[in-house]
């Protein structure tokens, strides 16, 4: 664990996926991984927008309606429009959400309220076909750009889940790094740390990163600071490949080289081939390198955040 690791992580919710009683049919939509497997890491902010607006559970059922990049909320029986409502309220609530310094948030898939993608859209003439996205997603993508955001149903998907739940641990340590002001040789071993978890990323936005700290002079500026840090989440929302993977892999691979016997280096190069070849886990040559690490005593490496970017019970590189 970094020294910049918080003892827990802050997540926003829709309150139904941790299995309240508060969707329009009076049911919910409990989701088993995150209420048993992230649970015990997470400190929950559970959030309903369709009853934090005060409608009843259970209630009509809702809708978005009209143009898909600007839709309205309606009641789908009477055509109630509570659309000024919904946004009136939002605009408070996530002052407040902002204010916990929320480490990330998932959302209810497919609500008009909460659906984060690929919301059903209805014309005026009532037929679907179009999509957008919820109310209160929308505001609090735009109000929270930085932070990750992901809805239930893309977590079932094992590479969306480790890369989400990867971008809400460093959301985590960088507002843990930035609680104090940091100096420049702060930001110069933070970044030294998450390099290659950022390269396995984004190689476009590393090189940008590291001339960034590199040219930060002697004091840190809190311009250099705010860019790093809108740079650094950026860089982890792009999707990592197993090409960039391998690459990361093979850099570290080469730190050892000397250390290792012939036999130790064959069989690493062979472990992170058959990962190239999506013969293994990526789980199983980052577990092969750890063990190196650790034998060997190499610092640099052991303060890799790539190596470790989230506590090993949730498993998530077991998959990937």
């Amino acid at each position: 664990m970094s020294k910049w690791e918080p003892q827990k992580i802050r997540l926003g919710v829709s309150s139904c996926l941790l299995g309240e009683e508060v969707r329009y049919d009076g049911g919910h939509k409990r989701d088993a991984f995150l209420t048993d497997v992230l649970g015990p890491f997470v400190e929950w902010v559970p959030v309903c927008p369709e009853v934090e607006i005060g409608l009843g559970v259970p209630r009509p059922p809702i809708r978005l309606v009209g143009d898909p990049t600007a839709p309205r909320l309606q009641v789908e029986k009477t055509g109630e429009d509570l659309t000024s409502r919904m946004r009136r309220w939002a605009s408070g609530r996530l002052g407040e959400l902002a204010a916990l310094g929320l480490h990330g948030y998932v959302l209810k898939r497919g609500s008009p309220s909460c659906g984060l993608v690929r919301v059903r859209v209805y014309g005026e003439d009532g037929s679907p076909g179009r999509v957008g996205r919820g109310l209160f997603a929308a505001a609090l993508t735009d109000a929270l750009p930085l932070l990750p955001v992901e809805e239930e149903g893309r977590l079932t998907d094992a590479g969306i889940r480790e890369s989400f739940i990867e971008r809400v641990f460093a959301a985590a340590r960088w507002q843990a790094f930035t609680a104090s002001p940091p100096r420049v040789r702060d930001l110069v071993a933070f970044h030294a740390a998450h390099k290659f978890a950022i390269l396995a990323h984004s190689p476009r936005d590393y090189a940008e990163l590291g001339r960034l700290v590199a040219g930060a002079g002697p004091r840190l500026a809190a311009e250099t600071l705010a860019t790093y840090g809108t740079r650094f989440m950026q860089a982890l929302a792009v999707r990592a490949t197993r090409a960039r993977h391998v690459n990361v892999l093979q850099h570290l691979a080469g730190f050892l080289k000397r250390q290792l016997t012939d036999d130790e280096r064959a069989e690493l190069g062979e472990v992170i081939a058959e990962y190239r070849r999506g013969l293994v886990p990526v789980v199983v040559p980052l577990t092969l390198l750890k063990h190196h690490v650790r034998r060997l005593a190499v610092a640099y490496l052991a303060d890799q955040v790539y190596l470790s970017p989230h506590p090993k019970e949730l498993m998530l590189r077991n998959h990937v």
